[in-house]
């Protein structure tokens, strides 16, 4: 009888965590209600239910990518209250061409060269859509004209998208890096990431996106940028903050020679930018970093845990592996099936939930397919970066309510550079692989 009684209570806690697995999902995807109230409610439920034990639910706020969200956001302060991001952003207006597809690509570089100072998605949205709106003034591209919608959709599209490639650049990366260190012991490195994924999936998927807006919002620079006034010199402040990053980018390049993540090397960096006389912002601005994007990276971490304890995950594993046709030795058809699976999980839970479920079920997706656990961890970031639907990547949400574009236009450029990235970018990016000999 206890026997029996233990069984029926395991798979209740499994069916639980089922229920609440697909609540949580839902509720991300669908936005009825704020992410914070979403991550709140998986804190409590899981406690109240008795799903698992405090420090596997809470298991998120200890994870380095929980940490590394936080600094990124007091980092991303920083360089709105010293001025700094302010000024990357008209020396950038200073350099764009006076062409239309010029002036796109400008715009979606600088985007993923933001990202390796700023590794806060919102944060730069936040920083860049209204001072792009400003430079559309001074490009001639008023408001209602098919330029300005393409060039800040392009922006508000690029940055979650190129910033796939840079591994602390974005809260997807994060998510699958944290996942796979807790559940795998796998240690991710700054400048192998970048390597394995910044030639397809940052300047191929960029080339991709910039041709897809000059063609679906096709316009031309009718007026002529005339120099503002020249830039004042640099402040104290942002002298200090630019030494700061760095002194951060270098840690996170040379991470291979002193093993110190780049969680901490982050951390370090945000305490500095708030020490006295050494920072930019007093002690009290962190009142000011948006935490709730924070709880939410730890709600997720806490979710795939519970996942795994209590057994859930294995059974969605080998329910997914008896469709899935992976087998060993199968190479293009497992790689194929693999960003099929990680795509299919982006219109599920989004871009940042996806990382979670995916990483969760790697052991079982490398058993079956043959293929060792990096590859299998490291093939989602193919299939995530690649978004199709604008609620799938809360940036372009954000970029659309500060410009004031509409759904469908959004819609249809996120469809044509997703479909165009899934057609050249993925066979692209796994040939890459090949060729610097990541792939048999």
């Amino acid at each position: 009888m206890n026997a029996v009684a233990g069984i029926w209570a395991t798979q209740g806690t499994v069916v639980l965590t089922g229920g609440l697995l697909v609540l949580c999902m839902a509720l991300w995807a669908t936005g009825l209600v704020a992410e914070i109230v979403t991550a709140l409610l998986f804190f409590a439920l899981a406690m109240l239910l008795k799903l698992a034990p405090a420090t596997t639910v809470f298991s998120g706020f200890s994870s380095s990518a929980f940490w590394l969200v936080t600094s990124g956001m007091v980092v991303g302060l920083a360089m709105n209250h010293s001025g700094l991001g302010a000024r990357l952003a008209r020396m950038l207006s200073d350099r764009l061409p006076d062409s239309y597809p010029g002036f796109i690509a400008g715009l979606v570089a600088f985007s993923f060269l933001l990202a390796f100072v700023m590794p806060s998605n919102l944060g730069r949205i936040a920083l860049m859509i209204p001072v792009l709106m400003a430079i559309c003034d001074a490009y001639g591209l008023s408001v209602g004209r098919p330029g300005r919608t393409g060039a800040l959709l392009a922006f508000g599209i690029a940055t979650p998208m190129l910033s796939a490639a840079i591994l602390p650049a974005n809260v997807p990366n994060l998510v699958m890096a944290g996942t796979a260190e807790t559940l795998f012991g796998l240690h991710l490195a700054y400048l192998p990431y970048l390597w394995l994924h910044a030639p397809v999936l940052a300047v191929v998927k960029g080339a991709i996106l910039t041709a897809c807006t000059v063609l679906i919002f096709p316009d031309r620079i009718s007026g002529a940028q005339t120099p503002g006034d020249p830039l004042p010199p640099l402040s104290g402040e942002e002298r200090r903050l630019a030494v700061i990053l760095v002194g951060m980018l270098a840690l996170w390049m040379s991470d291979g020679l002193h093993h110190i993540p780049p969680a901490w090397i982050g951390l370090a960096a945000a305490v500095i930018v708030m020490m006295p006389r050494v920072g930019v912002l007093p002690a009290e601005a962190f009142g000011q970093v948006p935490l709730k994007t924070c709880f939410y990276v730890a709600a997720l971490f806490g979710l795939t845990a519970v996942v795994n304890e209590t057994g859930l995950g294995r059974d969605i594993g080998h329910a997914l592996l008896a469709m899935a046709p992976l087998e060993p030795g199968h190479l293009a058809k497992n790689l194929a099936t693999l960003t099929g699976i990680a795509v299919g999980f982006l219109f599920a839970a989004t871009a940042n939930g996806a990382p979670a479920l995916y990483t969760a079920l790697a052991g079982e997706l490398s058993q079956a397919s043959g293929l060792d656990l990096m590859t299998v961890v490291m093939a989602q970031v193919v299939g995530y970066s690649t978004i199709f639907l604008p609620y799938q990547a809360p940036p372009i949400v954000m970029s659309m309510e500060l410009g004031r574009i509409g759904l469908g236009d959004a819609t249809r450029l996120t469809l044509a550079s997703g479909f165009a990235s899934l057609l050249i970018a993925t066979p692209l990016a796994f040939l890459w692989w090949r060729l610097i000999g990541k792939l048999p």
